[in-house]
């Protein structure tokens, strides 16, 4: 069942907290509920599909669908691919709606990674269960560590620099500024960047994205419900999702499993790379920006570092404006899982509700690409290529 002109996200919420010690997460998971519905002009007792993913309390949907108070469910979905959950989840809701299975989608995610002390030098000992943590728990590897050797390969194979990747921090800067609620909203340069402590070499501390409360929400909508509300409609075109593991010890480095997923998403769409003029890319670590933007088509595998450079990546400035809300290297990365605000930056692009100084013009598509897990080991990897119907 294609989701291309089937399923249409009428409602997007991001939650302004960067810092929230005095909610709970299901607190938090209430409030963005709540705020997306409300901008897509429509209630809890409209939804008849929930989705959420390994940051919900309890015993995940049934545990939140209680608490949200949804009472018309007809189409519940916990997949938890960790940052990449929440693209699969628009993905799972507009399939569900071409279907018939639902008709009104919510998707909600939460957490508080700031106020608990959590961050990505942690190893993650709650995994341990997993067949792989007993053979890797004695390298201790951590995301940090991990995306490092990430890129460390990547410039050994096709001679990739550490100015190169502090560009992709440099653009996100730039589009902070512009958000009252980014985390980090200095605009830094290149040589900012490389003074920066080095804490995974070559990672320096602003390769890093920012640690965050925070949480967001989606409402996915049949297209016939879209037409009755206000806002401008954003269409799903095409998606695609997949994982990319160790691979029996043949692990290549250099690319995600959006080499695989972004195809996908591509031939549903029918479109090319060529025609995509904004793109929300998951933003861990610079280097996760660098592989991606390869990965789905933008340029040749090797070549991310010249794509970048110079500003490329600077809305109004260069070839694609990216992350124009200063994604997670500078706004937020609610929960360790930075989806979710991926999609909703390229909705507001899409109805020309972002900053006037980062909005691209005439913006026709946009496209939302996600890593969960951790680019060095094992991830989950979607895509979303979305459309505004004039």
């Amino acid at each position: 069942m294609s989701v291309a002109s089937n399923a249409c996200i009428a409602g997007i919420y991001e939650h302004p907290l960067r810092v929230a010690p005095n909610h709970t997460v299901a607190q938090l998971h209430a409030e963005v509920a709540r705020g997306a519905l409300l901008d897509a002009g429509l209630t809890l007792d409209d939804v008849d599909g929930y989705f959420c993913a390994g940051d919900a309390p309890g015993m995940g949907p049934v545990s939140m669908a209680d608490y949200l108070g949804l009472k018309k469910l007809k189409y519940l979905d916990s997949t938890d691919t960790g940052g990449s959950s929440y693209l699969t989840h628009v993905n799972h809701a507009a399939r569900a709606i071409a279907a018939g299975q639902c008709k009104v989608a919510l998707i909600t995610l939460a957490g508080r990674p700031k106020s608990e002390g959590s961050s990505g030098t942690q190893v993650r000992s709650q995994y341990a269960s997993a067949p792989d943590f007993a053979f890797e728990k004695p390298y201790s590897p951590a995301p940090l560590n991990t995306y490092a050797m990430c890129a460390m390969r990547h410039m050994y194979e096709f001679g990739t620099t550490s100015e190169q990747l502090a560009w992709i921090k440099v653009a996100a800067s730039h589009h902070a500024q512009h958000n009252p609620n980014a985390a980090l909203k200095d605009v830094l340069t290149v040589e900012d960047v490389l003074n920066s402590p080095m804490i995974a070499d070559p990672l320096h501390r602003a390769d890093c994205c920012v640690v965050t409360d925070s949480g967001g929400a989606l409402v996915v909508v049949h297209p016939d419900i879209a037409k009755t509300l206000k806002k401008p409609v954003v269409t799903m075109m095409g998606a695609g999702e997949t994982t990319k593991g160790q691979m029996g010890g043949k692990v290549d480095l250099t690319y995600s499993g959006l080499a695989w997923a972004a195809p996908l998403a591509f031939k549903e769409a029918k479109l090319t790379p060529e025609q995509i003029r904004y793109a929300s890319i998951y933003d861990s670590f610079t280097i996760t920006v660098l592989i991606q933007l390869e990965d789905l088509g933008f340029c040749k595998k090797g070549e991310g570092g010249k794509f970048v450079e110079g500003g490329q990546l600077i809305s109004g400035q260069g070839r694609l404006a990216f992350n124009t809300d200063g994604g997670g290297l500078c706004n937020n990365h609610p929960a360790n899982r930075g989806g979710m605000t991926k999609v909703i930056e390229a909705v507001r692009q899409l109805r020309g509700e972002a900053h006037p100084a980062v909005q691209v013009p005439n913006l026709e598509f946009a496209l939302a690409s996600g890593i969960g897990g951790a680019l060095g080991t094992r991830h989950g990897a979607a895509v979303l290529i979305m459309g505004r119907t004039q």
